[in-house]
């Protein structure tokens, strides 16, 4: 990125999608997937038709066999005859055949680069020397140009979609489980597809760690600008899971990209009706391109970052802000009501009216206007720009200053240099709030100042709208987590007049999700969760439902429940368990990356599951 500050869509060149083109000047394109097996026609025409009505470009299918891929011919003449004219996408794993046959059908077709040609990951330390590195290249591009030629022939598309959790064997010996990895696994294709000057390709970088997906989409846009390729970019975080973490996870990772103009294409991943993921999508992609057409950030990047590769801020550690300490949370609560939910922020914004010391829950800090500030154990006054040349009287170890960039001007830069014991409470107004908090960071950083920084952002929406608040407040933090510019952050919302707020318990916890989704602090179980296709084993969303009931109470496990073995294993590589299906009705367990029961009966699957955990969980108590 060569502007960090102002919003600038990234040059794309355009791809033949149908008759619905993506990249270039089109529209931010939206799509999701069936979950309906593919040789059911009818299933498949039904949640086709219903995606579409609510609003997608684009219909993707699994397709893991001839005979699906062959189906996709009566499924598109049906979806044709009913008036939809939608492009179909095809998505193939394991079988180059299949994806011969789908090009000569459909639309577009969705190949994975870890298990195209090379063997699925294995997960085992394998090397290469350099001639059987070399060797696997040629047998790749060999098969691969047979697939381009199809392609050309026939005007379809062609996705490159790497996942992080299903790289080859052979990318892990020579790059390792890392974005330089990732990025190297699309670019061995994109090369050849340069080469042969076949033009209509689509790319996706996706994982289901936000931080991995990012940084890796900032690295490959970085590599392709270097090789000189424009090719458009589709985003998705793979396994966002559903609900509130879903949308989270999705909001912050995708919006962060679409933020710095990033993007041309997006799913949303969530273990849901798939219809269900069109809403949220546009959300986010309308949200975070409104900020088109800002008015000129003046800002000069800090020479210490690096975009593709940041790493966090160094700061002065202030009680428990600041330096290797996780980002805290602040809320604001001014009528004297504290009722945080299961989460309790570190520090509460009370403004003028400090509550009596009984009425004061415990393990929080306080945080008061300077003017009303006295000195009690834990509570901190906070100034704005206006009142800062009052803090030389305030002896207090920690304070707050609330301003914006703007006000950062040589009077605010000294009196920061003056009081390190200050934490920086980074305001905006502006159309593209995220420049300009980069600006008022990188800008401190430049001048030497380690004194943390906290995000505060504002709202104004009324219950009603509280997934608009989530989707929202996650796009506008998530570059900003990703930057390690964060030291914390401070949601506020206020609802219109006469309209009933969202309760401050929701702001607490989408607060702490955020945190969550960006992988920067842990507060709850996470699940990884695939959002099901044609290729998923058992009722995925049942499964989900009884899993996180039991075992919502283990803070900071990692959970994987995924619907086959495509991207199973990998995905949830990190996570601490892993359900996953085996064959129709049977269910894989995993502990870490190591499958522990095969071939569970489903009705069996969840209860042993968590009979693992608990045996588990006995041992390491004894």
């Amino acid at each position: 990125m060569s502007d960090i500050f102002n919003y600038h869509p990234r040059t794309s060149s355009e791809v033949r999608v149908g008759q619905t083109p993506l990249g270039g000047d089109n529209p931010i394109r939206l799509q999701s997937m069936t979950t309906a097996a593919t040789t059911d026609t009818a299933a498949c025409v039904t949640q086709a038709k219903a995606i579409i009505d609510a609003g997608a470009d684009y219909v993707r299918l699994t397709t893991q066999g001839t005979r699906e891929a062959e189906n996709l011919r009566e499924i598109q003449a049906q979806l044709r005859a009913e008036g939809y004219a939608q492009p179909l996408v095809a998505d193939v794993h394991f079988n180059p055949n299949v994806a011969d046959v789908a090009a000569t059908i459909v639309d577009k077709v969705r190949i994975n680069p870890g298990n195209y040609v090379d063997p699925a990951r294995t997960f085992k330390q394998l090397s290469y020397t350099d001639a059987e590195y070399a060797d696997e290249l040629r047998r790749l591009e060999k098969r691969f140009l047979q697939l381009l030629q199809l392609c050309r022939e026939n005007k379809t598309a062609l996705r490159i979609g790497v996942n992080h959790g299903s790289l080859s064997d052979r990318i892990m010996s020579r790059y390792g489980d890392t974005p330089e990895g990732i990025v190297e696994s699309c670019m061995e294709f994109l090369r050849i597809c340069k080469r042969e000057q076949f033009h209509d390709v689509v790319i996706s970088i996706k994982a289901s760690n936000t931080a991995v997906m990012v940084r890796s989409v900032r690295l490959l846009c970085r590599v392709m600008a270097e090789e000189n390729m424009m090719f458009p970019l589709h985003l998705g975080v793979t396994e966002a899971g559903e609900g509130e973490d879903g949308r989270l996870k999705s909001a912050a990772g995708i919006g962060a990209l679409l933020s710095d103009g990033i993007g041309d294409t997006i799913r949303v991943s969530l273990s849901e009706a798939p219809e269900r993921e069109i809403p949220v999508a546009y959300k986010i992609a309308s949200y975070a391109t409104r900020r088109a057409g800002h008015p000129m950030i003046p800002a000069r990047q800090a020479v210490e970052f690096c975009y593709e590769n940041p790493q966090r801020r160094p700061t002065d550690i202030l009680q428990n802000i600041g330096g290797h300490n996780l980002p805290v949370v602040i809320c604001a609560s001014t009528d004297g009501t504290f009722f945080f939910g299961p989460q309790t922020p570190d520090y509460v914004y009370v403004g003028s009216h400090l509550p009596p010391v009984r009425q004061r829950p415990a393990g929080v800090g306080y945080i008061v206007d300077a003017m009303a500030w006295r000195d009690e154990e834990n509570v901190f006054p906070a100034y704005t720009y206006q009142t800062e040349p009052l803090m030389g009287g305030n002896k207090s170890p920690l304070k707050f200053l609330f301003i914006s960039y703007l006000q950062l001007d040589e009077q605010t830069l000294a009196c920061l240099h003056r009081h390190p014991e200050t934490v920086v409470v980074a305001l905006s107004n502006h159309p593209n709030r995220l420049g300009e908090q980069r600006a008022l960071v990188h800008e401190m950083w430049r001048e030497g100042l380690k004194n943390p920084v906290v995000f505060f952002e504002h709202y104004t929406h009324s219950l009603s709208e509280r997934e608009d608040f989530q989707i929202e407040s996650a796009v506008d933090l998530g570059a900003l987590l990703y930057d390690g510019l964060a030291d914390g952050i401070f949601l506020f919302n206020e609802a219109p007049q006469g309209h009933p707020s969202i309760p401050l318990s929701d702001v607490v916890s989408t607060a702490f999700g955020i945190l969550q989704a960006t992988r920067l602090r842990t507060t709850k179980t996470e699940y990884i969760s695939c959002p099901g296709c044609g290729r998923t084993l058992y009722d995925l969303e049942h499964t989900i439902a009884r899993i996180k009931q039991a075992t919502a109470h283990l803070k900071g496990m990692k959970i994987g429940i995924m619907g086959c073995i495509v991207n199973g294993p990998g995905e949830m590589a990190d996570a601490d368990y892993g359900y996953v299906g085996a064959a129709r009705g049977k269910v894989s367990l995993y502990r870490g990356k190591v499958c522990v029961e095969k071939n569970i009966p489903e009705e069996e699957a969840v209860d042993r599951l968590l009979a693992l955990i608990e045996a588990d969980r006995q041992s390491t108590n004894l």
